[in-house]
């Protein structure tokens, strides 16, 4: 019942000025009429979703604009979309956490006030890099100087919670390339930073580049250099590590986000959605036409649902949890799962331990400063 009390509502809008060619998520550039028809299902999945009793059995405490790229739909419409969830659903009694991602190009001044007075309070800026170079190859329609433009016009705005994207271990970049970019984030005082790794996934076109052999990526110690570099900048801020990609200043981290670490309950809307209600994982239709043919037709749009047994939901809330610097309570899930995690483990733990990449401390496991760069490993051992 407590994670019900704390739970997310995710708005997935699907929709980008263009495909980014590193991306893997659902998303794609909108036709004539696409924002209008997405507008009003996920209206209507919303109204559907509300009468559902794993539904109603849900306190609200953050909602996550996400995509795709929230801000290429109106202001006015996302503070809509904002209004109806507020009416329909139950939140919490202190101020939810309402964040909507935002990318340079794509707002300006006028339409950060709008998001504010709506009250969305927490804005992620997806910058990615300052070197209008990078931004090129990444596929970015926005430059450097706008992306410092976008930051300063909401804090003048009123966002005081601002976090922003940045990437790293891209085609061609040098460490000293990527200390430029953390430096000048450094310079825009931020409170919150996400810093992802390239990953080059399957089937977009950076992995058909890179299969042709079009670019190099930096390689191994490249990247822990730059990762190094990391922990140098933030070391010297008020930033603190509190996920593997992620840093905040004291009360900044993302509580939608740990809320996912934590495997809590989340509902989710619109096209491709994922939601985590009752212990079952639900998937929605992501081909628009038939999402809106669906929810017309008085269903909530979930194509595909999955109940994880005990076992694989624990195993689930370990590798996710893990990814916090705090790592898991071993208490916690005991009495989540009625499952010892020293003995479910065994010898992998023993060995993770001994090998200095995890460590078992105070009734907490969590991922050792070495165990850290190497987490995807640690983590394919645990699933």
């Amino acid at each position: 019942m407590e994670r019900a009390a704390s739970a997310g509502l995710y708005v997935h809008v699907p929709f980008c000025r263009q495909k980014c060619p590193y991306c893997s998520f659902h998303s794609f550039p909108p036709q004539p009429g696409d924002i209008a028809r997405s507008l009003a299902a996920t209206q209507a999945q919303m109204r559907l979703a509300a009468t559902l009793p794993e539904v109603r059995a849900l306190t609200f405490a953050t909602v996550f604009f996400g995509g795709g790229t929230p801000s290429l739909l109106p202001a006015e419409a996302l503070a809509g979309l904002l209004a109806e969830a507020r009416r329909l659903f139950t939140f919490t009694i202190e101020e939810p956490e309402i964040t909507v991602e935002v990318n340079p190009g794509t707002v300006d001044a006028t339409g950060l006030a709008h998001l504010r007075r709506a009250g969305f309070n927490r804005l992620s800026v997806g910058v990615q890099s300052f070197n209008d170079t990078e931004l090129r190859l990444l596929g970015r329609i926005h430059r450097g100087t706008e992306a410092r433009e976008v930051i300063a016009a909401a804090r003048r705005a009123g966002f005081a919670n601002l976090s922003f994207d940045l990437m790293y271990g891209l085609p061609g970049q040098t460490v000293g390339d990527w200390q430029t970019t953390l430096d000048r984030a450094m310079t825009l005082a931020p409170v919150h930073l996400s810093m992802y790794e390239l990953t080059v996934e399957e089937g977009t076109p950076f992995a058909l580049a890179a299969g042709r052999g079009d670019w190099r990526l930096p390689n191994e110690d490249e990247v822990l250099t730059m990762m190094a570099a990391i922990d140098s900048a933030v070391g010297a801020s008020d930033l603190t590590r509190y996920e593997i990609s992620n840093y905040a200043a004291t009360g900044r981290q993302c509580r939608h986000n740990l809320n996912y670490w934590h495997n809590g309950c989340y509902l989710g809307l619109g096209p491709g959605a994922v939601s985590g209600l009752d212990g079952e994982r639900r998937l929605a239709m992501a081909d628009l036409a038939t999402f809106c043919r669906t929810v017309a037709a008085g269903s909530p749009g979930w194509c595909e649902s999955e109940r994880l047994d005990r076992e694989a939901a624990f195993r689930e809330t370990v590798v996710m949890g893990l990814r916090m610097t705090a790592g898991v309570q071993l208490a916690e899930l005991e009495h989540r799962f009625s499952i010892d995690l020293v003995r479910y483990y065994g010898a992998t733990l023993t060995r993770l331990v001994a090998q200095d990449l995890l460590v078992l401390r105070d009734g907490r496991l969590f991922l050792s400063a070495r165990g850290l760069p190497l987490a995807n490993r640690v983590m394919a051992d645990m699933v």
